[in-house]
């Protein structure tokens, strides 16, 4: 049966970030040895809203396996959850390696083929949400699915600090947020994950989809529904979360 643990860091301690990544990347590698794929990576903990919720103040990622992604409109199985929270973002896909360790702005700008709107539904395996630092990175930054617009739009001329975004469930806004509650920019966002990736010798590859972190709140999920997410100027993306 599928239940929630004790938080890690009685094992780890509340500081010792390295190590849950460590623990991070065990995980990863059962899970390719098991068949999954690695398609790109998430980041956590980008907007204020988020951070305060669990008293968290630095970001952190994790890597997306390919059996993580749907596409608008398709059902998401409820069971593959414990305790799903939703958030309002936007997905690069990448055209060109970031593979050097000052990676910036410019660099991701250039490196980006186009971006999506996107739903994540996040998820932990500790008991409560009752997280540090430690229990998110070693929970893979607590991934666990995410839902891709289908239309893609291009960067030129795109400010993403100032994207507005609403987040509707079954037709009914829940949450509000905008690009720049995200690090500052999505873009921001994803040169500092470049960064810290290539710093540990697994830099962001052509190809690879980034979740680039919430831009407001994450709300919860106790059952079926139907969420939409706007986004001004990059339309929208429908998750349907169904029993199952």
């Amino acid at each position: 049966m599928r239940t929630p643990c004790a938080p890690v860091r009685d094992l780890l301690g509340t500081t010792d970030v390295e190590s849950a990544y460590g623990v991070q990347r065990l995980i990863a590698s059962e899970r390719i040895a098991e068949g999954a794929r690695i398609i790109g990576a998430k980041i956590g903990l980008t907007a204020p809203a988020v951070q305060r919720q669990f008293g968290v103040f630095e970001p952190d990622f994790g890597v997306l396996f390919d059996d993580m992604v749907f596409c608008h409109r398709q059902p998401v199985p409820w069971s593959r959850f414990l305790q799903p929270r939703v958030e309002g973002e936007i997905a690069f896909v990448l055209g060109r390696d970031i593979d050097h360790p000052g990676a910036s702005v410019v660099d991701v700008l250039r490196a980006t083929d186009f971006v999506l709107p996107a739903i994540e539904i996040v998820d932990t395996r500790i008991a409560g949400w009752d997280l540090t630092i430690v229990d998110t990175v070693a929970d893979n930054a607590s991934a666990g699915a995410v839902v891709l617009g289908t239309t893609a739009h291009r960067l030129v001329g795109l400010d993403l600090s100032r994207i507005g975004m609403v987040l509707e469930r079954d037709g009914e806004p829940v949450t509000h947020g905008a690009g720049h509650a995200c690090l500052g920019s999505p873009v921001a966002a994803v040169a500092w994950l470049a960064r810290e990736m290539c710093r540990r010798g697994n830099p962001l590859r052509a190809g690879d989809t980034v979740m680039s972190g919430a831009l407001g709140p994450m709300v919860g999920l106790d059952g079926a529904g139907r969420f939409r997410l706007r986004l001004d100027g990059l339309g929208d993306v429908e998750a349907t979360i169904e029993r199952d």
